[in-house]
């Protein structure tokens, strides 16, 4: 095998949650021998934070009847599923046709779903209510999904081209998401960036994308349903899928045999004897992308199985919950108050410790309520869950409710 083949193969184990599990507990192992460089970890508060979570998940949902972690939450406002409604009252052809519709709108809205920033907000037009974060961005990105914004069709408003997406203008995002002097927006280059590269790789690829539609990112339920064997499609064969096919649409990374590695960093601790030596696959918007995927293969009859084979979400809420509860501590206090970039040995870090911490909370809250992983999957944890104490504790401990590491945003991370 030439170099250079050997380096794509290598590249190509670093594409699936396995990899992103295995690092992130070999890095979980080195910081419990006290050997990583800018965080000590504390586990006897693990217990502390099991309760937290327990807690937090029952407040949310007395009877733990939680749905899993995903983007559709974000579409729920007051108990109005305004995507529910809408679909409800589109005459679809087949099951097929709604499936593209959701996967278009997921993945245009998990892509506009980095960080806000602190003080951006969406002011909802039905009532007037401005919401921040992730659930701000939600109802934005599905109010323009819902007037067309992104159809070349007007007639079919409920549809994300390739063109239209290659072509979005600053304008387009700004106007949809109200971004304004007074209203500013953490990020937004990164994010229009984003969807433009989206919409010329899948016009690009109509062999993936428009097998049975023009080239849409939607088209990718085609090749997802396709790969189910006996309507059953594992849930970590959709995250490999997405890596493979939209790897290319992120911004100039690590790349390894001409393969772009998207959210994958480099940290000196973790030794290999291979071309991925010091590197850390994280995949944290791709990994959300996936497990708000199922939903819609699910409503098109498609059974997704091992959901927990995908991994915890190595973003700063999860991570601001293990950060501020005190089970992971900063060597150097100092860092507290720096500003830090995404690709620093600090940010991969916490952010990998993130990752194996999840599965630790996991196991914790299945062991004290008598459940399996079946029962009480991780995409069911971060919902009710882990996300919602993160976010708790830092509007406990901060004014404006950031996150404990200052983490230099792109808005593609994050």
């Amino acid at each position: 095998m030439s170099p250079a083949n050997s380096d794509a193969s290598a590249a190509l184990t670093l594409l699936n949650a396995a990899a992103v599990r295995e690092r992130a507990h070999r890095m979980l192992a080195l910081a419990l021998d006290d050997k990583l460089l800018n965080f000590r970890i504390h586990p006897e508060k693990m217990d502390g934070v099991v309760d937290l979570v327990l807690q937090t998940t029952r407040d949310a949902y007395p009877s733990l009847d939680v749905p899993f972690h995903s983007r559709w939450r974000h579409f729920v406002m007051n108990g109005d599923d305004r995507w529910a409604t809408i679909a409800s009252e589109r005459r679809w052809p087949d099951p097929a046709a709604r499936a593209r519709a959701e996967f278009d709108l997921a993945i245009v809205s998990v892509f506009l779903d980095a960080g806000a920033g602190p003080t951006w907000r969406y002011r909802d037009p039905r009532n007037g209510v401005a919401v921040g974060r992730s659930e701000g961005l939600g109802l934005a990105s599905l109010a323009m999904f819902e007037t067309g914004v992104f159809s070349a069709n007007p007639r079919d408003p409920l549809r994300a081209d390739a063109d239209v997406l290659a072509n979005l203008s600053i304008a387009d995002l700004e106007r949809g998401l109200q971004v304004s002097k007074e209203n500013p927006l953490v990020g937004l280059q990164g994010r229009i960036d984003l969807l433009r590269n989206l919409g010329k790789l899948v016009a690009s690829r109509p062999d993936v994308f428009g097998r049975h539609d023009t080239p849409r990112p939607g088209g990718l339920f085609d090749r997802l349903a396709a790969r189910a064997e006996n309507g059953r499609l594992p849930a970590p064969g959709i995250l490999s899928e997405l890596l493979q096919q939209l790897g290319p649409i992120w911004p100039s990374r690590l790349t390894l045999g001409g393969i772009a590695l998207g959210d994958c960093w480099k940290h000196p601790a973790l030794i290999t004897d291979d071309a991925t030596n010091g590197l850390v696959p994280l995949h944290k918007l791709s990994q959300w992308l996936a497990y708000s995927l199922i939903e819609p293969l699910q409503t098109a009859g498609i059974h997704v199985t091992d959901i927990d084979g995908l991994t915890g979400l190595a973003e700063y809420r999860n991570g601001g919950l293990f950060a501020d509860s005190g089970m992971l501590a900063f060597r150097d206090s100092r860092d507290a108050q720096r500003e830090h970039e995404v690709s620093s040995t600090l940010v991969v870090e916490w952010r990998t410790l993130t990752v194996a911490l999840l599965d630790r909370l996991a196991s914790g809250m299945r062991e004290r309520l008598g459940l399996d992983a079946v029962s009480l999957p991780l995409a069911k944890i971060l919902q009710g869950g882990s996300w919602a104490a993160g976010r708790q504790l830092a509007r406990e401990r901060r004014a404006d409710a950031s996150p404990p590491v200052k983490v230099i945003s792109d808005g593609t991370v994050f």
